[in-house]
Formats: C-alpha cells, structure tokens, sequence
C-alpha cells in the first residue's frame, strides 16, 4: 500500500499503512508542515490575521488533523515560535563558543543570528514582531528569552576594567534597545539587511562595559564578509520542506535518508545493511531515483574504477530528511 498520494498542487499527502510509515511519524511530518504553512501565513498576513483555515490549507491537511496536535492558533504559534527559537539558540550557542571572550563572543553570536534573519524573513517577522500580539503564553515565553539573553550580556561586567560596573539592569536596556532597532528593520521588510546592522548593535553592547574606545572600535570594524551566493540570492521563505516532492514516501525511503544522514559517504553496499534492504538492484533503483529528485548527490563517482560510490543528502534531502526523521 503506498503511504503518499500527490496533490494537485505537488504537495504531498501521507497515509500511514502496511509496510509504510508508522502513524505517530506521519503526526510528525504533518506538524511540521502545519508549523511551516504557520510561518508563511503569519509572514503574510500577520498573527492578528492569521486563521487556522490560512494552516490548513498551506499545509493541506484537515482541520481534524490541525486540532490533532495543536489545541488553537495560539498553540500552534507558540509551537513555531519555540521552533523557530530552538534553531536561534543552536546557531548562537555554537558561534558564542568558539570564542575565547565575551566581546568576541557575543560578535560572532549576533553576526549569525543576524545571518539567519536575513536568510528567513518570515521568522525574523515571526520572532520579532508578530510574538509581541501573540497571547499570553507566547509573550511569557519572549519575556524568558528576554531574560536569557541579558544574562548572557551581562557578563559583560566580569570583562570591565573600570572602577564602577555597570548595574545588572544595564544588560536588560541594551536587550531591549537591540530588540526595538530589530524590530524598526524588520517592518521595513528588508529595505536594510539586518548583518549592516552588526557593527552598530555591537556598539550598543559593548559601550556600558568596555566604554566609549571600545565601542567606536566596533564601529569602525569591517562590515562583516557575507558569500558571495548568500549576497545574491533571494531570501528563502520557510517553506513546506515536502512541498513538490513527487514520489511516495515510505519507511524504507525515510531509512535510507536517515543512514546518508548520519554516514555522509556511505556506499551502495552500507545504505543497504543500514536501511534493511537486502536486494542491492532495490537499493541502486532507489538511490538513482533520490538523486533525479535531488535529494542525495554521490560524490564518489569519477573515482578510480571500481572505487565505491560515495551518497551524501544535498541541501533539498537534508530538509526532507530532518522532516521526516522519527521523533
């Protein structure tokens, strides 16, 4: 029994069934959709306006299903917005780290933040803007990020040299300051890119603890080096990852993904043991089939005769394979 039938519009449309995907992972797959048609509704029309019909229908699931997982738009907001947050703090956390003190830090931190804010519009507007009208639960969750992130600033006290520090409070003023400027650029709706704003907000930062010298170094730094495909190419909007996938999704697709995910490299041969297939012609069939789609490129060819192939997932596969990995 096929597991995915293709809608009018490419989007595919996931049944669980015998040899296919288990219930509670098409749950999944179908969340996420729900939290990317959220997105992209919120993107256009705004929270106020957003209905959980706007959902439905981008994500092409039925209202039962959107009442399945999320109690109310509230809840399925909020679920968008915890998303959308999680990614942030990945991305901040790993840039702040690699650093070997706080002013170095937090740049680097600020500088990819404010990358993947330009890179996603819609959840810059999600994060910023539209979280502001979003109901109570939501603003008690912005308020905790709020607080999080002074925390981080206000290490800022420990790498001062002068006399007097600065008061606690002082880190929640800059937080807010960086955060209204954010929000003045985002309603702009890209008229600036958010990255021009790296050597500025730094200086916001880094005035109260390391004083004025400091700060106007930070202004007269470079302007932060973006590549050149990230300079040219349109802002992506946070779309269905499954949206135009014409094939049917089953089990063994979403196995043979997952094992090129976690073994980048892997041949023909270890696909196969990793996925449970045991026919090497199926598994040849299939991994022909996902790189026309796109979704995996093998690096391992144009080797030496005879050498094995190499499978890793493009760009594309990542995505479907991150939307559709059990959870």
């Amino acid at each position: 029994m096929t597991v995915m039938y293709k809608a009018r519009t490419g989007t595919p449309r996931l049944r669980p069934g015998p040899g296919g995907l288990p219930r509670g992972q098409v749950t999944q797959i179908q969340r996420s959709r729900m939290l990317a048609a959220a997105v992209e509704a919120v993107e256009d029309v705004g929270y106020a306006r957003m209905t959980v019909a706007q959902v439905i229908g981008r994500a092409r699931v039925s209202r039962k299903t959107f009442y399945d997982v999320f109690t109310d738009r509230e809840d399925c907001f909020l679920a968008a917005f915890e998303q959308a947050l999680g990614q942030a703090s990945v991305i901040a956390q790993e840039a702040y780290e690699r650093e070997s003190n706080w002013r170095d830090g937090i740049r680097a931190a600020l500088a990819r933040l404010l990358m993947f804010m330009d890179e996603e519009p819609g959840l810059a507007k999600l994060c910023i803007v539209e979280a502001l009208g979003a109901g109570e639960r939501v603003l008690e969750r912005r308020a905790k990020v709020l607080d999080e992130l002074a925390e981080v600033i206000d290490r800022g006290r420990l790498a001062t040299n002068a006399t007097r520090e600065p008061p606690e409070v002082t880190a929640e003023g800059v937080v807010g300051a960086i955060f209204a400027v954010l929000h003045t650029r985002v309603l702009e709706n890209g008229k600036e890119r958010l990255t021009d704003l790296l050597g500025s907000l730094m200086s916001m930062i880094v005035l109260p603890y390391l004083g004025a010298r400091a700060a106007g170094r930070e202004l007269s730094r470079p302007p932060l080096e973006i590549p050149n495909e990230g300079r040219t190419r349109t802002p992506a909007r946070h779309k269905d990852p499954l949206e135009g996938l014409n094939m049917r999704l089953t089990y063994r697709t979403v196995r043979v993904l997952m094992v090129i995910a976690e073994h980048p490299g892997a041949s023909n041969r270890e696909i196969a043991e990793g996925s449970g297939i045991v026919d090497q012609g199926q598994i040849s069939k299939l991994l022909n089939r996902l790189a026309r789609l796109k979704l995996v490129e093998n690096l391992g060819e144009g080797q030496e005769k005879g050498a094995a192939n190499a499978w890793h997932l493009t760009a594309r596969g990542a995505q479907v394979e991150r939307a559709t990995r059990p959870r």
